[in-house]
């Protein structure tokens, strides 16, 4: 083994001295009691010296210590084994199950599909929630994001989405939970398993509580994880990541310890690559496709934060969550002016799907124009057209609510599955006002539209 010498421990950064080879970037290194401390190198200092972050707490370690370079790179079990199970950023199993030994273990590190070797044609996967089905469809093999302060609702429609595909699409659910509390990670496995879709689900988390380097690698974790369900079991995975924002969060405590030069708003100047290097390993090839939905946190509902602005280059489908909506009880509460898809073509979706989508932004970016006349003068005071296009526009809104199955514990109402067909059959019918003799409140928080006739 090749030894050499820790010169400093700063937060989790540390540097080590080596005298015989020098351990190439990304290798695994170890040191402390009983080799508890994973160190991964980062840098080059010079021709002796090295630097790496530490993925474990770093309590003990001191100048001087002996530290081993392991010969190989940062490692995580692959295979049918891990179904069932949840794992952190070195696929140790934290789910009180057996420990996960031996099989075939892969580097964290892959290289993206060459673009050679990716499928070109569009397919829409359906979720089964209205708004997002109808508004934003997601693509297969495609990259989502659901963009939302805190408190809008991002977890519950990512719990939701991996409920739904499970229940209508054969593969396999992959979540990955980048600086999640340890609450909403515990909380997440329980409801799996009460909802019996654990056996197809495998879990990566790499808590909020642990070194930014163990956040920082737990996506490239997930990843490689997903990557041998895509190319060796050839299956479609279900990629949901919570949340991207902890991800450019690690990046940048670790480039403020490591010394780099602060870019704008004070993110790490590599902030492009690191998340590129992540998402340019999601896409579909002729054997699988790896669909991801990656929640990200908008600091301070500013959608023009760097962190939001890099996100929303790699999407081909985004979900905005507006505070809004949620104050308001409309949920999800996905903003249908704000959220796009790329899918959302009358070549892939359909002409039809295409028309009706274009005249709900129509209807309801009208009534948002409306507003401000109805609030100072009052609903009277509009001609009896744009009464018409209110009442067609509030009517809409609820009727993209719905209840959910991850929550009905609290809201007591049953959860509802609903077929694209469906979704655009009652919008259809809404903007044809054939529902304006109904309240608005029997649209609100159904299914399908003939369930608004019974209520």
């Amino acid at each position: 083994m090749n030894w050499g010498t820790v010169c400093s421990v700063r937060g989790s950064i540390i540097e080590a001295h080596f005298d015989e080879s020098l351990p190439p970037i990304y290798t695994k290194l170890v040191a402390g009691e009983d080799r508890a401390i994973a160190i991964e190198v980062l840098a080059h200092l010079d021709p002796h010296t090295v630097q790496g972050v530490a993925l474990t707490p770093v309590r003990g370690l001191a100048r001087g210590e002996a530290i081993a370079d392991t010969g190989h790179p940062l490692q995580v079990p692959v295979g049918d084994r891990l179904l069932g199970r949840m794992v952190n950023v070195f696929g140790e199993a934290i789910d009180r199950g057996e420990p996960i030994l031996g099989g075939e273990w892969r580097s964290l590190h892959q290289a993206p599909v060459p673009l050679t070797g990716q499928a070109t044609g569009s397919e829409i996967l359906t979720t089964g929630i209205k708004a997002i089905d109808v508004l934003a469809p997601l693509e297969r093999g495609g990259k989502a994001g659901l963009f939302g302060g805190a408190g809008v609702g991002k977890t519950v429609l990512i719990t939701e989405t991996i409920h739904n595909t499970i229940a209508q699409h054969e593969g396999v659910s992959l979540f990955c939970g980048i600086g999640e509390r340890c609450r909403e990670a515990e909380e997440l496995y329980r409801e799996m398993q009460d909802a019996g879709v654990l056996d197809r689900t495998v879990m990566v988390f790499g808590q909020m509580n642990e070194s930014p380097g163990a956040r920082f690698r737990v996506g490239h974790a997930a990843l490689t994880i997903a990557e041998y369900f895509r190319d060796d079991a050839k299956q479609d995975v279900l990629l949901l990541i919570d949340n991207i924002f902890r991800f450019v969060q690690a990046g940048q405590e670790m480039s403020g310890l490591m010394g780099h030069l602060p870019s704008r708003v004070g993110y790490q100047p590599t902030l492009a690559t690191e998340l590129a290097e992540l998402e340019e390993r999601i896409c579909n090839t002729a054997s699988g496709a790896i669909t991801s939905i990656q929640a990200v946190y908008v600091p301070a509902d500013d959608f023009t934060d760097p962190a939001a602005v890099h996100t929303f280059a790699h999407l081909s489908a985004s979900i905005v969550l507006s505070r809004k909506r949620a104050s308001e009880g409309l949920y999800p509460a996905v903003d249908p002016l704000q959220s796009g898809s790329k899918m959302l073509a009358p070549h892939v979706v359909g002409d039809r799907h295409y028309q009706i989508a274009k005249a709900i932004r129509s209807t309801l970016a009208n009534y948002e124009e409306l507003k401000d006349i109805i609030a100072m003068l009052g609903i009277e005071e509009l001609s009896q057209e744009d009464r018409q296009i209110v009442y067609r526009a509030r009517r809409l809104e609820r009727f993209l609510t719905q209840p959910f199955f991850s929550t009905q514990q609290f809201t007591g109402k049953p959860g509802r599955l609903v077929s694209l067909e469906d979704a655009l059959d009652g919008c259809d019918r809404i903007l044809n006002d054939e529902f304006s003799n109904y309240p608005e409140s029997a649209l609100y928080a159904i299914g399908s539209i003939d369930e608004a006739k019974e209520v």
